[in-house]
């Protein structure tokens, strides 16, 4: 039996949080604190009432999913998870957006317990949770709704439904049918640059009805908790649609200087706002107020509540089948294959006939699919184009909830998102593919992605000039230095087949996001596929008795024509060293003497990649890249006349050891 709260406990329990809400941004001298103090009885209801969540276990598979899109007004879910005892305490909450602090500025899943999605750009946890109601619904036909049977809340303002990824995403949800995501849009007319009529004059009720939205205009009931619970739980009850709540609120509501100002978005109130605004709601003029009575009483409540489902569910898990038990633990496991499904992995001989390493991740993929539960794939209107075809897999939607084979559409921002939430749900393993100049298009996924450790995998195709007809606005130049900066995003470029085999496989067992980054046109098979482990190997050495007077690193399509360089050269009796190094990320993870194992500290090193040079020098004595945008021709000729051949790389490599020679004179 649920530890039932009294109607004053629960009124408490709202001015709790909107105290939090006014005191930790003004301790912290950064204002966000209107939002909060405006949807304290909605997170309430959430929390307390509706959402299933188990506080002694926040990662149990089958609780709600809780997002907050706009993340500025982060103090509202760092109070939640104060109240409900989900690792957040108040020593916590005084240092809101303070440094190393469980509370920063927007919440970081990863870094505080109980934050689902890291929410910063807005409208990409809205992203997110589109991802997430698909990672469920993919589950719950997988294993069973006595195994996975929960729903996706999210929190949405303004900001998120100006930002262009919200109309994607709310387009694919719609599309898709996602019955068990729920939206909560605060409709508070505000932002910062103040009243959102002037820039915003949408009717989104209209706009998400258009998407396939069940929409409900819930009007002034910002401080009504039965009704909010009502509305939420109606909400549960739809089941081929997602529901958007319009929810009506007053930004700084209850402040009696402040309600609906723009002021109350970005400014911290001051020492009188507050002591006026806690006196109008009847609490102590005094910091953090949190009386141990009402916690605890509270604590108890949410762990009550949902305590019995959590005892079944366990239950029912240990009483699973042992086939079914195997593809569960794969799932929800970093190696989400069951065993042996690496042994799956094809493989390629040098004498195979080239083949394109789009082609070949595919392979990799429908090579391992049965024995990866979790799988899914998809691409932005690119299917066939990125290798992301699952085969005779069907598609994603409301009448084939098991369809691991999605269709995102030209949807680029969209898929990113969904495929971080699908990550950060846990249980799958998503895959989405596009053309690699579109990167640009994911570049704030990319580092969410990153800094949350969603595990998702960036299928890029296309990967440079070899692109060919498409011109300039279709070939990548700088793309493989921009998401080579983001930190902790591993981007692999193999060089071959083989490489691409074991990329896919470390990409699968990665505990974070993978770029996989594949050419178009075919390629030699080069290679034994080692490289990918340890970022970077050695693929071919001099002939006997020769000794090694340069070394060639490159990535993806240039090894190749390294090792044809390598023979022109060794008709000059100079002895060549070829490196394939598919993963600088990888590489940077080895230890120095592995470094000087491929790169003697005596020996020159010419680098060479159909791309800028930017960060070669950290490698290479010289660099041959484009650092200059392409051109529509056919790609071979591209690749030819901007340099990227073997006689090219020949005559490179004599003028540095001509460099070297004359350097050592």
């Amino acid at each position: 039996m649920s530890s039932q709260l009294t109607a004053e406990q629960e009124s408490q329990a709202i001015s709790l949080i909107r105290g939090m809400a006014m005191d930790a941004p003004h301790l912290a001298n950064s204002g966000h604190q209107g939002t909060a103090m405006a949807l304290a009885p909605l997170a309430h209801a959430l929390f307390s009432r509706v959402m299933k969540i188990d506080p002694g276990e926040p990662l149990w598979p089958d609780r709600d999913r809780f997002v907050l899109s706009n993340g500025h007004a982060s103090i509202l879910q760092y109070s939640m998870l104060f109240l409900t005892g989900l690792g957040v305490d108040v020593a916590d909450l005084r240092a809101f957006r303070s440094y190393e602090s469980r509370t920063p500025g927007h919440p970081e899943a990863m870094h505080t317990a109980g934050v689902e999605a890291t929410t910063g750009p807005l409208g990409q946890g809205f992203g997110d949770a589109v991802g997430m109601a698909i990672a469920e619904r993919v589950l719950r036909d997988e294993f069973g709704q006595d195994h996975i049977d929960h729903h996706t809340f999210v929190i949405a303002g303004d900001g998120c439904f100006m930002e262009g990824i919200s109309h994607e995403a709310a387009s694919l949800a719609g599309h898709l049918g996602l019955g068990r995501m729920i939206c909560v849009y605060d409709d508070n007319h505000v932002t910062i640059d103040g009243v959102t009529e002037l820039a915003y004059s949408d009717d989104v009720p209209a706009r998400f009805r258009a998407y396939g939205w069940d929409v409900v205009e819930l009007g002034e009931i910002a401080d009504d908790i039965d009704a909010l619970e009502a509305a939420l739980l109606a909400a549960k009850d739809v089941t081929e649609r997602p529901s958007l709540l319009v929810l009506r609120s007053h930004i700084g509501a209850p402040s009696p200087d402040h309600t609906d100002d723009p002021k109350a978005h970005a400014d911290p109130f001051d020492d009188d706002d507050i002591r006026r605004t806690k006196e109008l709601m009847g609490i102590p003029d005094e910091p953090f107020w949190a009386p141990a009575p009402l916690v605890t009483a509270y604590r108890d409540h949410v762990k009550d509540r949902c305590a019995d489902d959590v005892a079944a569910w366990s239950t029912r898990l240990a009483e699973m089948d042992d086939t079914t038990r195997e593809r569960w633990d794969a799932a929800w496991s970093s190696d989400p294959g069951v065993p042996g499904w690496t042994d799956l992995l094809p493989s390629w001989d040098r004498d195979a006939d080239p083949i394109a390493t789009r082609v070949a991740v595919n392979d990799a993929i429908n090579a391992t699919a049965g024995s990866l539960p979790g799988l899914v794939s998809g691409a932005a209107d690119l299917t066939g184009n990125t290798g992301t075809k699952l085969a005779d897999a069907q598609a994603q939607r409301v009448d084939q909830p098991g369809g691991r084979q999605l269709y995102f559409g030209v949807r680029e921002h969209a898929m990113g998102a969904a495929l971080v939430g699908m990550g950060r749900h846990g249980g799958i393993l998503p895959v989405g593919g596009t053309f690699f100049v579109f990167s640009d298009y994911l570049r704030p996924t990319l580092r969410l992605a990153a800094m949350s450790k969603a595990k998702a995998v960036f299928v890029f195709t296309h990967d440079s000039v070899g692109v060919g007809e498409d011109g300039p606005t279709h070939q990548p130049v700088e793309h493989l230095a921009a998401i080579r900066a983001i930190p902790a995003l591993q981007v692999i470029r193999p060089a071959d087949a083989n490489e691409t085999a074991q990329a896919w496989r470390i990409a699968a067992t990665h505990d974070g996001p993978t770029a996989l980054v594949l050419s178009r046109q075919t390629l030699p098979v080069c290679t034994d596929g080692s490289a990918v482990e340890r970022g970077a190997a050695v693929v071919a050495e001099p002939d006997s008795g020769v000794g090694l007077d340069l070394v060639l690193v490159a990535t993806g399509s240039e090894v190749s024509v390294c090792l044809t360089a390598a023979e022109h050269l060794g008709e000059h009796a100079i002895g060549v060293r070829v490196v394939s190094m598919p993963s600088w990320d990888r590489f940077e993870r080895q230890d120095e003497a592995y470094f000087d194992e491929i790169f003697p500290g005596d020996v020159p090193v010419l680098s060479v990649e159909a791309a800028t040079t930017f960060g070669w020098e950290r490698y290479a004595d010289d660099c041959i890249g484009i650092d200059r945008f392409g051109v529509s021709a056919p790609g071979a000729e591209v690749l030819d006349r901007l340099g990227i051949n073997p006689d090219h790389v020949t005559a490179r490599a004599l003028a540095l050891l001509a460099l070297d020679d004359d350097e050592g004179d």
